[in-house]
């Protein structure tokens, strides 16, 4: 091996997780993406743990009640924890409607050492229920479905995020810049 490998192989990647909650069409995974882009492009490690591809795969057979809900985001971060304790820049898309739950998750990255920031993308119902990427406020306004986070069922907002993006008032770049300033910041990008 020569000593330019030896180097590169040495260096370590500071991991960290981002975690981005919000109601449901803030704009979270779309911020997220984007960021993760940019942080691709500039050759860092970064993983997307999407709220709805978790559902799917990692944490089927849960439902919406408050302790599933709290089970789901809990299984989350013990993923994030572990990507990012491993070099990784994790970017966590999840509405976390619970700040208990969201307090579990950074309690459990602080015991480990391992960076985590919390992002409120805090867009309004009224935003997100005309975005309704998903077509869940809709739904709901037709009961068809009950149990919308925000609408009927309770979001606790961050008190003191990291950082708080007001996304209907930027662009998606604009937004992903701001949580990109502040890895630069925290020395995480």
């Amino acid at each position: 091996m020569t000593t330019d490998q030896e180097t590169s192989m040495s260096v370590t990647e500071t991991g960290a997780t981002i975690w981005l909650t919000g109601l449901p069409s803030a704009g979270k995974t779309t911020i997220a993406y984007d960021l993760a882009g940019r942080l691709r492009g500039e050759g860092h490690r970064v993983e997307v743990l999407d709220g709805d591809e978790i559902r799917e795969f990692l944490s089927a057979g849960l439902g919406f009640s408050r302790e599933d809900r709290h089970t789901n985001v809990q299984r989350i971060g013990f993923v994030a924890a572990l990507l990012a304790a491993n070099g990784v820049k994790v970017l966590v898309p999840v509405i976390a409607p619970y700040a208990d739950s969201r307090d579990a998750v950074r309690k459990r990255h602080q015991a480990e050492g391992t960076a985590y920031l919390e992002v409120h993308v805090a867009t309004p119902v009224e935003v997100c229920s005309v975005r309704d990427v998903k077509g869940l406020y809709a739904k709901q306004a037709a009961g068809e479905i009950s149990g919308l986070t925000g609408v009927d069922d309770p979001y606790e907002a961050p008190e003191s995020p990291d950082l708080r993006i007001e996304s209907h008032q930027q662009t998606v770049q604009e937004s992903a810049a701001e949580l990109y300033a502040l890895l630069s910041e925290r020395g995480a990008a």
